[in-house]
């Protein structure tokens, strides 16, 4: 169990550096921002919630309750002529042993509890990483509420990534957590309590370990060979493993660099991917050295044959490509810069690129916007090999049309569109990224 846990913890550390993403606000738009991060038709709200489980739950075997007090960040779209100040988002991420953990601030643009706009908005769960909170996926949060989203952030009270012991506490809550803030949700939504959420479109967006999450709690049934079900109480997981657990009205899941496959923890086997039904968005660095790319999260591409699924992959990226901007806090080491930088993309370019193609994902899978597949299905793979021979006196930052006879990735400006590749397979169809130049 030790060594196990050592395993996956020399795997992990990094990974603890998963999910601190913001650029300061709503993600700023650069110069070269693609087309569906470059503006947004509502101001975002925010607000913060708590989720009680009823009383008299079964507990789980050892004593642990089967669903346990959840604080919630909500994100929503404002009204109009919504008023008031701005969030400020707080968190600490452990530092470098033994000191403690480094707190930071970051400057957000929502409402802070501002009064929601008028209509009804689906309803993304968002699942953070390893020994993070939500306020580390702040800017994903603003950026989907200001494009008509209602955006549930689970605190999923993590143990620290420094204590072993308690991996498999982690492993065992996180489908737990998702699939119990799912009815929840759904229960105060029903009891017009949730700011316009729509729980009959739903979506499950996760990091790292939250992509392990959403994916098991999405469908992927965990293998009893798995590090997941060796290190949990037995039957703990057992709906996750036979199939029966669902969330209600899942329209679609997104797992950015997400944990739970080769080479350490392999949770679902063999066959468990293909219990993924929802139409699936992976993106992921190539040179991620937490959760890998070849063989971990491209075989997730790969054996997810049971839906339709789009992978972004990011040439020389790491792990930490939902990261944002290093708070000022943070730049007094290497240790605390690292959990929110990548070494090669900058961040105003990555964290709107990741905003335009899940924008364009979730619109297309929830919403329902056939236009979007235009987005997610370029002419060519490799965006490097794309070319538009644009008509005289075009600006030269206008958004690539797409269409005949134009290659270049459409909503990318020229000579912007450079070091991803977008991959594409439907259900039943298999496809094998690495094997692809």
């Amino acid at each position: 169990m030790k060594k196990v846990a050592g395993q996956v913890l020399s795997v992990l550390l990094a990974s603890c550096l998963l999910v601190l993403c913001h650029l300061g606000g709503a993600v700023a738009a650069a110069p070269d921002t693609p087309e569906l991060a470059r503006t947004a038709p509502y101001q975002a709200g925010v607000r913060t919630l708590t989720l009680v489980p009823p009383k008299g739950e079964t507990p789980l075997p050892g004593g642990m309750a089967r669903s346990r007090t959840l604080a919630v960040t909500l994100w929503y779209p404002a009204a109009p002529d919504a008023r008031g100040h701005r969030a400020v988002y707080r968190g600490a991420l452990p530092s470098m042993p033994p000191a403690p953990p480094a707190r930071f601030s970051i400057a957000g643009d929502a409402i802070a509890n501002a009064a929601p706009a008028r209509g009804m908005w689906p309803l993304v769960i968002l699942s953070h990483g390893y020994s993070n909170v939500p306020a580390a996926m702040s800017w994903l949060g603003e950026g989907l509420a200001a494009r008509g989203y209602v955006v549930a952030a689970i605190d999923h009270d993590d143990p620290p990534i420094t204590d072993l012991s308690k991996i498999g506490q982690l492993l065992l809550y996180r489908p737990l957590d998702i699939a119990f803030a799912a009815r929840a949700l759904r229960a105060r939504a029903a009891q017009g309590g949730l700011d316009g959420a729509d729980t009959r479109r739903v979506a499950l967006l996760g990091y790292s370990m939250g992509g392990y999450g959403v994916l098991t709690a999405g469908g992927a049934r965990l293998a009893p060979e798995g590090l997941a079900l060796k290190m949990t109480p037995p039957g703990a997981l057992a709906s996750f493993q036979d199939g029966s657990a669902t969330i209600a009205n899942l329209r679609a899941i997104v797992a950015i660099s997400p944990a739970g496959e080769a080479p350490v923890m392999n949770v679902w086997g063999t066959n468990g991917l293909e219990g993924v039904k929802a139409p699936l968005f992976l993106s992921v660095g190539d040179q991620d050295r937490t959760v890998g790319y070849c063989g971990s999260v491209a075989r997730i591409f790969e054996q997810t044959r049971g839906t339709d699924r789009i992978m972004l992959v990011f040439a020389n990226a790491g792990h930490g490509i939902g990261l944002g901007p290093t708070p000022a806090d943070m730049r007094g080491s290497l240790w605390n810069y690292d959990w929110f930088e990548d070494p090669v993309w900058r961040r105003d370019r990555l964290l709107p690129i990741q905003l335009h193609f899940i924008t364009a994902f979730l619109d297309r899978y929830v919403k329902g916007d056939v236009d979007r597949d235009a987005y997610l299905h370029p002419a060519l793979v490799r965006s490097n090999d794309g070319t538009w021979n644009a008509p005289p006196g075009t600006p030269y930052d206008a958004p690539s049309p797409g269409g005949a006879g134009v290659t270049l990735w459409k909503g990318f400006a020229r000579n912007h569109a450079i070091g991803m590749s977008l991959y594409g397979a439907a259900a039943g169809q298999a496809d094998q990224p690495c094997g692809t130049k």
